[in-house]
């Protein structure tokens, strides 16, 4: 029982160091954000957007029509695309078409499949009509500002720079489980990619962007080269990466628009991200224990019986979870997560960890997947 409380101590007060950094780091890549767009290169190359949609999840229609809105002074073409032809997000796409007809919008209704991935099944259907020099991936549920299209195309003409990809944080629009669920985001996940960043030992590729040049894609083998991987942004930045070309994370943040309407909904969600993270840094994500300081301080406060040396150690953990989000509220004009979901948040964080190393299937919008040791994809 000593043994076990000394161990639950000392991951309790290294998780509380590790947040500590955490919120300095975070406080800086804030700090040097840009107030202005970077200003665009002449001539402007010319873009297209992949979305694949699939339902009319929330908020579905304001986070298209912010791709539509860029101040972007080159060609923009936006490929919405769908599986199904009675999808509830083609009648959200056709509002879109009138409403900007300065955007060069297509709609792509297209069944076919290639591989386990629907997602990527859905892109190397869209990419068909792609026109742009550069081609940006990005998600249904992603929401940006107008001058993000500028941000990412700056950040590409970069010397040895082959992909662009993008930090996220969480806009919760459905009550107390998105708003646990971008706390996530904000409190946990932006500050361990930052961490990792620093210390070198994080190599990230997000779903909310991946922007290369037509001509990179061709040379990783196109979207069909991930038509079976569940982890499919990591696993591009993996390929750009192996042509000795560099993934840039330009400095600002976009919007993942967290919908969950109940703990279901959050769990099945981030048990597919952790088991993701679990299959493609094994050892890292092991490791990521520490970053759970408050179940550790339980834990070590009920072996001592609560006693002085256990509480002291407590209330230090509880006051440097704070850190992060009053860095949030100070860097961005005031959270979008209250402050008191932080306790909560970090308990069902744990519990997630833990749940993410038992071998259930995962859930990818409404359909059951087992998931190979390579990250393949195979339905259940």
């Amino acid at each position: 029982m000593t043994c076990l409380w000394l161990i639950c101590t000392c991951l309790a007060i290294i998780g509380s160091v590790y947040v500590s950094f955490a919120a300095l780091l975070l406080r800086r890549f804030f700090n040097k954000s840009p107030a202005d767009a970077p200003t665009p290169t002449t001539p402007t190359p010319s873009v297209t957007i992949l979305k694949p949609l699939c339902g009319a999840e929330p908020g579905l229609e304001a986070n298209l029509a912010s791709f539509c809105s860029q101040a972007y002074p080159g060609p923009v073409q936006i490929v919405l695309g769908i599986q199904d032809s009675a999808d509830p997000a083609a009648s959200i796409a056709r509002r879109l078409m009138p409403a900007f007809p300065h955007v060069a919008i297509d709609l792509e209704i297209n069944a076919q499949s290639h591989g386990a991935n629907r997602k990527i099944s859905n892109v190397l259907n869209s990419v068909l009509r792609s026109r742009g020099e550069i081609v940006a991936l990005s998600d249904s549920d992603i929401r940006v500002g107008r001058t993000y299209l500028r941000h990412i195309t700056a950040a590409l003409q970069a010397p040895g720079v082959g992909l662009v990809t993008c930090l996220y944080r969480g806009l919760p629009v459905a009550g107390l489980w998105s708003r646990l669920a971008a706390a996530q985001i904000d409190y946990r996940f932006l500050p361990s990619v930052l961490v990792g960043l620093s210390l070198g030992l994080a190599k990230p590729c997000f779903g909310s962007t991946i922007a290369l040049r037509a001509e990179t894609l061709g040379r990783i083998g196109g979207f069909a080269a991930f038509a079976d991987q569940l982890a499919d942004d990591y696993a591009m930045g993996a390929a750009v990466r192996k042509l000795g070309l560099k993934v840039a994370i330009p400095p600002m943040v976009v919007d993942h628009v967290c919908s969950e309407r109940s703990f279901a909904d959050l769990a099945r969600h981030e048990l597919r991200w952790a088991r993701t993270i679990r299959l493609v840094d094994p050892l890292g994500y092991a490791g990521s224990v520490v970053t759970h300081p408050l179940p550790f301080a339980l834990i070590a406060g009920a072996l001592q019986g609560f006693g002085a040396t256990s509480l002291t150690i407590l209330a230090l953990v509880l006051a440097c979870g704070l850190l992060v989000p009053l860095q949030f509220a100070r860097s961005l004009g005031g959270g979008r997560v209250p402050i008191w979901l932080t306790p909560v948040r970090d308990l069902l964080s744990f519990a997630i960890f833990a749940a993410s190393f038992l071998p259930w299937p995962v859930t990818w919008r409404g359909q059951r997947y087992k998931v190979g040791r390579d990250g393949t994809l195979t339905p259940a």
